[in-house]
């Protein structure tokens, strides 16, 4: 699946992995961390960040379970179905 044209991609994964692994540089949207706890206690403050938000993760499991609480407080977000190996799939292809 590719990226949208715009919008911002939601990194949910831990530090040790954003640090090991970025996404910025490999996506050409803006990346922002946050955690999936964030998330569910609504402290997100991503409701002034360019939609979609596109969310992911390591396998694509949180950032689904990210996206329908994000849609439940009304923003315009969807999962990247099967997480960060599938992005650098996509941007390898």
């Amino acid at each position: 699946m590719p990226l949208p044209a715009t919008g911002t991609l939601i990194d949910l994964r831990p530090d040790d992995l954003r640090d090991a692994q970025p996404l910025t540089g490999l996506s050409p949207l803006p990346v922002v961390p946050v955690t999936l706890d964030a998330i569910e206690e609504g402290t997100h403050r991503l409701r002034d960040l360019t939609p979609p938000l596109t969310v992911i993760c390591e396998r694509g499991v949180r950032s689904a379970l990210a996206a329908r609480y994000l849609r439940a407080d009304g923003l315009d977000a969807s999962a990247y179905p099967g997480g960060v190996p599938a992005l650098l799939r996509e941007m390898e292809g």
